[in-house]
């Protein structure tokens, strides 16, 4: 026979060993019962299924999770010396282009004619607020920058580097949007700016204020009846224009019945990039000319914003209007999106399915052995009433 008696056991609750074609026999460490010795039950195989359905969604949790990658968030010191700073806005004015004055004062005391490089488009106030009430979601007051919860889930995915480099590729021209069309009978009171400048990249003011106003520029002196500095911001940015990307003043409405008012907006700009797979060391992080190519690699700006506005009185000395103030932050952050080898998945899945496995034979011999406990108290309970009914009839 196989050598069971030896061990203890009886040889006929086991099977034979099965010969292999030409003699040799399997070899087989652990003794196999008898089909006949075995009665499979009902519990049994809806066990199986149950071990089997949580090793197939726990398999297909762990492909996701390989497929989307995990985010790592990094900051430094930025490293070498950057010149130049791009200011992308899109801004709508609720007063004529002729009476506004625009342009940018530098910490190095350059100062950038913004009038002349930004392009100026007259548009009807209306035609703007309408559009926003039809995309009333998307748009923000002044008075309550919080947005709805459909801006701040789109502001929290605006941050994250898939994301980020897939609406970067979907830009195509990257042009700004065309406003609304200026109708028959429709009102032009209104200034458009829209545009791209190049800037120095230090702390800056940019400014909007009336012609005649804050600058020895030898215009005419604008009444102040004329005044009215509310507008709709539907871009702000630095770095390169990415017109899809939600920006904190991006669509931002302010209003003011005040003629003489002044909106102060300060920023941190942070310097960022965002990459993909790309294995990228702090240490030696390329430049931004070299990754112009690299469509997994993305230098731009982000920024954090506050505001405070009031109206102020009729003064020579204060000046109304609209005040960017921002400042860049001597750190980089790098927000990078990587996923591990197709082999780390495949253990990872091993070691999942495993543990399934033997967690559920664990609990299933648990489940068999307290069952089997429980009916043997319920027997003797039974057998010891039997009894005493039986003394009692006697």
């Amino acid at each position: 026979m196989n050598g069971f008696a030896s061990h203890g056991l009886d040889e006929d609750a086991f099977a034979e060993k099965s010969n292999l074609k030409g003699g040799l026999q399997t070899f087989d460490a652990f003794p196999k019962t008898k089909p006949s010795y075995t009665t499979p039950s009902r519990r049994g195989g809806q066990w199986t299924v149950l071990i089997l359905t949580i090793c197939t969604i726990f398999s297909l949790t762990e492909f996701l999770t390989w497929l989307k990658g995990h985010e790592t968030h990094h900051f430094t010191v930025e490293k070498g010396v950057s010149h130049d700073l791009q200011l992308n806005l899109d801004a709508v004015i609720h007063m004529p282009c002729d009476t506004l004055h625009i342009n940018i004062q530098d910490a190095a005391g350059d100062r950038v004619l913004a009038s002349e490089k930004l392009k100026k488009e007259p548009t009807s106030w209306k035609l703007w607020m309408d559009k926003r009430n039809y995309h009333s979601s998307e748009y923000q007051t002044l008075s309550d920058t919080r947005g709805d919860e459909g801006r701040v889930a789109a502001m929290e995915e605006d941050v994250h580097a898939g994301h980020v480099l897939s609406e970067a590729r979907r830009g195509g021209k990257k042009k700004f949007a065309k406003g609304p069309r200026i109708r028959r009978g429709d009102k032009v009171d209104s200034c458009r700016i829209y545009g791209s400048l190049e800037g120095n990249k230090v702390q800056g003011d940019f400014h909007i204020t009336a012609r005649g106003h804050g600058y020895r520029d030898g215009k005419e002196h604008l009444d102040h009846s004329a005044f009215n500095f509310s507008h709709i911001i539907t871009e702000l940015s630095f770095g390169p224009h990415y017109p899809t990307i939600l920006n904190p003043l991006d669509k931002t409405i302010a209003t003011t019945e005040a003629h003489y008012y002044k909106y102060q907006y300060f920023l941190s700009v942070v310097p960022t990039i965002y990459a993909r797979n790309q294995n990228l060391r702090l240490d030696a992080l390329p430049s931004s000319s070299s990754a112009r190519n690299n469509k997994n690699l993305i230098f731009t700006n982000q920024y954090a914003a506050t505001s405070q506005s009031d109206a102020l009185p009729e003064s020579p000395y204060l000046i109304p209007g609209i005040f960017f103030k921002y400042n860049i932050e001597p750190i980089l952050l790098l927000i990078s999106e990587e996923r591990t080898g197709f082999l780390s998945l495949l253990i990872r899945i091993v070691n999942t399915v495993s543990g399934v496995l033997v967690t559920g034979g664990w609990i299933y011999q648990i489940t068999i052995w307290l069952g089997e406990l429980r009916r043997r108290r319920r027997g003797g309970e039974k057998s010891e009433g039997y009894l005493h009914g039986k003394l009692s009839e006697e």
